[in-house]
């Protein structure tokens, strides 16, 4: 394995292993699985693309004080490798321009930005999307559901950063979304039976809730 790459993961496991929100190691490690699969299907820089999907929660504003703060933390770390500076910028760019934010994110220009944002966004949907999900909303104080709560629609970038609503009410805010938004062909081939999952959850969900009387 490329001595970039071993570095890197053993790096990022060691920043992230106790994460509790749902971005925890295991979660880079499917997403860089995930990655390095659609990138050798879909002709991808492979080592890009895999440093990409390793860094890409390191710099996300959730994880870190600020925006900034965490694209310094990935920064640091790349000049720390000796990456090169092309390889340096891609990497960035990629990081900085794959984050849904309440679908306010930029257009990707690079088939490796949308290799990792597809892989990033098929571990948000299916059987560990919504394991994922409930995490997330647990480790932000949110309840699971509220009948009284609608789903929030045409959400600017600061409401969805606040992501104060429900559990159930972001798979309709963002989860079941993200199907349509694959930019590749192959994500868009994996992520068809996770959204199907998905619904069939909630159907489920939605017929338990309303048989309690």
């Amino acid at each position: 394995m490329n001595n970039l790459i071993q570095s890197t993961m053993e790096f990022v496991r060691s920043e992230l292993e106790n994460e509790g929100s749902g971005h925890d190691w295991w979660h880079i490690f499917r997403v860089t699985k995930t990655a390095r699969r659609i990138a050798e299907k879909e002709g991808a820089d492979l080592l890009i693309c895999t440093m990409a999907a390793l860094l890409h929660d390191l710099a996300d504003e959730k994880l870190n004080e600020t925006e900034e703060a965490g694209v310094k933390r990935v920064t640091d770390w790349l000049d720390q490798i000796k990456v090169t500076g092309n390889q340096r910028e891609q990497i960035l760019t990629i990081i900085q321009s794959i984050s849904f934010k309440g679908g306010h994110g930029p257009t990707l220009n690079s088939l490796e930005a949308k290799v990792v944002q597809d892989a990033d966004r098929l571990d948000a949907i299916g059987a560990i999307g919504i394991a994922r999900c409930f995490t997330y909303a647990g480790s932000k104080g949110n309840i699971i559901h509220d009948p009284e709560t609608i789903p929030r629609e045409g959400m600017s970038l600061e409401e969805y950063r606040k992501r104060d609503g429900t559990a159930i009410n972001h798979f309709y805010e963002k989860l079941l979304r993200l199907k349509d938004l694959m930019k590749t062909n192959t994500g868009y081939e994996m992520a068809k039976q996770r959204h199907q999952f998905m619904e069939h959850y909630l159907e489920e969900f939605f017929d338990e809730w309303s048989s309690i009387k």
